[in-house]
């Protein structure tokens, strides 16, 4: 007989944003010119006792220098859900960018969950390219390096299950160690795929966002993703404005906070 896996809540926080064009978020030529900006999230998976966040995201001090909109510090949304930062159990870090992996100081009882192959990457011989090590923070890389040394880091080595009904999934792509989260919801299993996607589109379309460094390995992860998602309206991209607008809001709506274990409020249209 098979147990009845959890539903979880999961929930997506916006902390930032930043004003893009549509031709800088595809690798592939876009014909279609205009405004496309990006958010940034981070995203709370709450049930069976624990909450676990999914990502720690940037500071005010990293956005002034890349020139990104901070409109709250991610670590402090969190008590829009009721939370403290002392009541998060685990954090899973999708991988090591700085807008993914700064303010893990704020969080001193989180056990920190990461693919090992993502830290040999930050701190390895690609990281003599300018190019590639442009995303990273150097002191978020430390950060985790001294969590390494007080016994916070649980390294995986691939896929892995967390907990009934809550996965992680070795993507790369984007990074040499990328992870995407899949959970199991009341409406199915939704699938968090971080910077696997940046906008719907990038998946839909199967278009790269131009931060990569495996081609073949994101558009690989596209189809995997997509495969382990309930349907393609259970996968969640990383940086879509479309989140916000697509999902219920809870609480205040200043806020920010959306249900992503709700059904969505509209079909998906992407632009082809």
């Amino acid at each position: 007989m098979t147990a009845t896996l959890p539903a979880y809540e999961v929930f997506a926080l916006r902390y930032a944003t930043v004003a893009r064009r549509r031709p800088e978020n595809f690798m592939v030529h876009d014909p279609h010119d205009g405004p496309m900006p990006m958010d940034y999230f981070v995203w709370v998976i709450r049930g069976e006792g624990r909450t676990w966040l999914v990502d720690t995201g940037f500071n005010k001090a990293a956005a002034d220098a890349r020139q990104r909109v901070f409109l709250r510090c991610p670590i402090d949304a969190l008590s829009a859900l009721g939370l403290a930062a002392g009541q998060v159990s685990d954090v899973i870090i999708t991988h090591l960018h700085y807008d993914h992996a700064g303010n893990v100081n704020l969080l001193p009882n989180a056990r920190i969950h990461l693919q090992e192959r993502e830290l040999q990457y930050a701190t390895g011989r690609y990281m003599t390219h300018p190019l590639l090590r442009h995303a990273f923070a150097v002191d978020d890389v430390v950060e985790i390096v001294r969590g390494l040394y007080s016994d916070r880091i649980q390294f995986h080595d691939g896929d892995a299950e967390l907990a009934p009904g809550l996965q992680l999934v070795l993507v790369g792509g984007h990074t040499a160690g990328l992870q995407a989260v899949r959970v199991h919801t009341a409406r199915g299993w939704v699938v968090l795929a971080s910077d696997a996607s940046h906008f719907y589109e990038n998946i839909h379309r199967e278009s790269p966002f131009p931060i990569v460094l495996h081609v073949g390995e994101m558009l690989e992860g596209y189809r995997r993703l997509l495969s382990l998602a309930e349907t393609p309206d259970h996968l969640v991209p990383g940086h879509d404005p479309l989140v916000l607008a697509r999902y219920p809001r809870i609480g205040d709506p200043a806020s920010e906070v959306v249900k992503l274990h709700a059904p969505p409020l509209a079909p998906l249209e992407v632009l082809r």
